[in-house]
């Protein structure tokens, strides 16, 4: 097959040896040196810079040999070129060529960083310092850098940025401050050109689910690396945003909500915080072994394919509960919420309902595969369908549900009996209290933040955004652009 026609192509000098350098149409730098060598601009030149007459170009290779390229899918080691033009023109016509074919792929040149070092276990500053910030460099990428100072900082921030002057705002976090970037793109006046701004993150929390859930896409690991290297290069998916709604109060979610035993091992193992990531395997044991079953409802609509679960019923109507005024929600937050997105436009009454009625174990509502890195808890969670994944245990005795549960690292969970797995277009939530203790509720938890909290609940004490009351959520398709691995 021939090769396609060259841009340029010039005898230069790598390492001492003198080759024939070609960069060719489709984006490939191609030699002859030892066999055919190729690079390709796109994907494993992240940038270049200049010394004197040396050129180096900045590059990722996967595996660790070289150029040739070759290596295990998602390993990739740095691996810089310099070469040496033929002479000073040629020097200028490599640099004009190789900027020109770099900015025609659309990536970002103009970054607003937000790092915060209290997420995890507090490392985030040093990742962003030592492996997020030299990467971001070689791709000559300028760089405005916000540390948080405190809950709800990165949504206070975005509420007023000015982003026409920059090209992507990326999150070096948890998911926690990706779920704040949102709501606060959502909570403006222009909610409908600042949602577009395309989002990057960069895992540097506990969950980390997801940056996990993009690069698992490809088959990449999650790791600092790969995660930087997707939003240097700027290629972008589109992500469904979930709106809970209770009364007049609203909440933005991208990534999960929950309710009963993974709201309980999220929210209660924070007293463990100092064990990391560790903290939910070590609680989750204790929450099996003294198991609660919670009763409620769930009315949903489900998606094509799945309207065999549950009876059918007519629209429940959502919740009447008045928002609550708190640190979390003033007034002024009320007010620019009916100025900013007020959830998708849906005729929820002509809709084919169905309901299913507790006492439930758990209840799962995922927008993405991952909830954490190690938590595969909607293996057929999609981006962009327009539909959560809605995952429900019921009845299950201890043993069962401690095999179940060390099955969530590879999706294996939702085989499982004990599991109904389904699709749905809308849910309408009624929590209740534990089963044989009326004196005692639950936790809603939304993207790893509590939703609300009930009676006798962990910190019930605590002030929460929403009542533990009926809460209805939608999905609107595609609302929100993510920095996406190729």
């Amino acid at each position: 097959m021939d090769r396609p026609a060259a841009i340029i192509s010039d005898q230069v000098n790598v390492n001492g040896t003198v080759t024939q350098l070609s960069l060719l149409a489709d984006g490939r730098l191609w030699w002859p040196e030892g066999g055919q060598r190729n690079l390709t601009i796109e994907k494993e030149v992240i940038g270049f810079a200049t010394d004197g007459l040396n050129i180096r170009l900045k590059t990722v290779v996967e595996g660790g040999d070289g150029c040739c390229g070759c290596g295990s899918r998602g390993k990739v080691v740095r691996n810089d070129i310099v070469f040496r033009p033929s002479s000073e023109e040629s020097h200028r016509l490599w640099c004009r060529k190789l900027k020109e074919f770099i900015d025609s792929l659309g990536r970002p040149k103009r970054l607003f960083v937000f790092v915060n070092p209290f997420g995890g276990r507090k490392f985030a500053a040093n990742i962003f310092r030592d492996q997020v910030k030299p990467l971001l460099e070689d791709a000559q990428v300028h760089l405005t850098v916000q540390e948080t100072k405190h809950q709800l900082h990165a949504k206070q921030v975005v509420q007023s940025l000015d982003f026409s002057r920059y090209d992507g705002i990326v999150c070096v976090s948890g998911d926690g401050i990706l779920l704040e970037v949102v709501n606060g793109l959502l909570q403006r006046e222009d909610w409908d050109t600042a949602i577009k701004i395309p989002l990057g993150v960069v895992p540097a929390g506990t969950g980390n689910g997801m940056a996990k859930s993009l690069l698992d896409s490809v088959g990449d690991p999650c790791t600092i690396t790969n995660a930087v290297l997707a939003i240097i290069r700027g290629h972008k998916r589109s992500l469904d945003v979930a709106t809970i709604t209770q009364g007049e109060t609203r909440f933005f979610s991208v990534l999960m909500l929950a309710w009963g035993l993974v709201a309980d091992i999220d929210i209660e193992s924070e007293k463990y915080r100092w064990m990391g990531s560790a903290r939910i395997d070590c609680y989750a044991l204790t929450r099996i072994f003294r198991l609660r079953h919670y009763e409620g409802c769930l009315y949903f609509v489900p998606a094509p394919g799945f309207e065999a679960y549950g009876e059918t019923i007519s629209y429940p109507g959502s919740s009447t509960s008045k928002p609550i005024i708190n640190d979390l929600i003033d007034e002024e937050t009320v007010k620019l919420k009916r100025l900013g997105y007020q959830g998708p436009e849906i005729d929820l009454e002509n809709l084919s309902w169905r309901v299913l009625t507790g006492p439930f174990i758990s209840v799962w509502l995922h927008n993405v595969p991952w909830g954490a890195e190690n938590t595969k808890a909607a293996p057929h969670a999609e981006f962009s369908d327009g539909c959560l994944d809605l995952i429900i245990m019921k009845n299950c005795h201890k043993l069962p549900l401690l095999s179940l549960m060390s099955d969530l690292n590879n999706g294996g969970h939702v085989k499982s009996p004990h599991v109904m797995y389904l699709k749905v277009k809308v849910l309408v939530l009624e929590p209740g209290p534990r089963l044989g203790d009326q004196e005692k509720e639950g936790i809603i938890d939304a993207d790893g933040e509590v939703l609300a909290r009930g009676k006798g609940s962990y910190q019930c004490e605590q002030k929460a955004l929403m009542t533990y009351d009926k809460l209805q959520i939608t999905v609107d398709q595609g609302l929100a652009t993510l920095f996406a691995p190729m």
